[in-house]
């Protein structure tokens, strides 16, 4: 019988979130519910394993991982793409990479609940009355009326974009191939790099991960940015020169951010992020959703029974 693991389910919902005996027969399943505590740990511990399904890039399988797992024949991401798997690399050693569906858009819904929370500090009050302090300490400040500023303005930018209209919120778009006429179909209005900065309260980014995008909001951006706004990384930590953001944040160089993903996850404990109140901090959140679990599970045993009978499915090619 073949061994499966599945990976990183830190809530302990894969097992109940689909339904397993189209494979039970054929497949012995491990799951692992806590992080790999490096690479050399995740090597070991997944040894003998011929189907591996991860969720999203919380263990990385690049080169030298794949090339350590002799028995690995399936290789499994949540959603239609995962940087952290070294495609090519699995190709070249005979090893299915599959895919799966996603459902919903939980990313925007993190967007507005950190934007929330560094406003008008919902999580810092309820903290407080629970804890039996008096009443209310913090002044919040409305979103209406102020100026949003979207970097990337694909599917997610743009769902970002028609919300924080409802909100009553100015929204300018800038991004490397963004031009004024299909910012104007998506209604919002063209900003160039150094205005989108330069104007906005809030920028929010919503940037695929690539050779191109990393690094791409430099030290240069973030010091044109007001003392009184906020930076939102909902996307990917490398984006984001991390150092100058770091520098920033604790100079109050700006109002403080709202991050949702990190350069190492899950955030070591010593992190400087976790002693800085003007930041708010979620754990990669944006996409765990139950709308979500509930597609990528299932569509993981699909990928497995379809591998076993010879006809897999959701294949990504190299």
């Amino acid at each position: 019988m073949l061994k499966a693991a599945i990976l990183d389910d830190y809530q302990g919902v894969a097992t109940s979130l689909a339904d397993w005996s189209a494979v039970a027969k054929d497949v012995e399943i491990k799951v692992f519910d806590k992080p790999f505590a490096s690479q050399a740990e995740a090597i070991k511990a997944l040894q003998g394993f011929a189907i591996i399904a991860g969720m999203r890039e919380r263990t990385p399988f690049p080169r030298a991982v794949l090339e350590a797992l002799p028995d690995l024949k399936l290789l499994i991401t949540t959603g239609a793409k995962n940087n952290s798997f070294d495609v090519k690399a699995a190709a070249e050693r005979g090893i299915t990479v599959c895919g799966t569906g996603t459902a919903g858009n939980p990313t925007v819904g993190i967007v507005f609940g950190l934007m929330l929370e560094l406003t008008r500090h919902i999580g810092f009050e309820n903290a407080r009355m629970k804890a039996g302090e008096s009443w209310q300490i913090t002044i919040g400040q409305d979103l209406e009326g102020l100026t949003l500023g979207i970097v990337g303005l694909g599917k997610l930018g743009q769902r970002v974009a028609a919300i924080g209209k409802a909100f009553g919120m100015n929204i300018i778009a800038w991004s490397q191939n963004l031009t004024p006429d299909r910012a104007k179909e998506a209604g919002v209005d063209y900003a160039s790099r150094e205005e989108l900065f330069a104007r906005s309260d809030f920028v929010s980014i919503h940037y695929q991960l690539s050779d191109r995008s990393r690094g791409l909001i430099t030290a240069d951006d973030l010091g044109r940015m007001k003392k009184t706004a906020y930076l939102i990384n909902t996307a990917r930590a490398p984006i984001v020169d991390q150092a100058a953001l770091l520098t920033a944040l604790q100079s109050k160089a700006i109002a403080g951010a709202g991050l949702d993903v990190f350069e190492v996850e899950p955030l070591p404990l010593d992190h400087p992020y976790r002693r800085l109140d003007n930041v708010v901090l979620t754990p990669h959140l944006g996409y765990v959703s139950e709308q979500n679990y509930r597609k990528y599970f299932p569509d993981i045993v699909e990928n497995i029974r379809a591998f076993l009978d010879g006809k897999p499915v959701r294949v990504i090619a190299p």
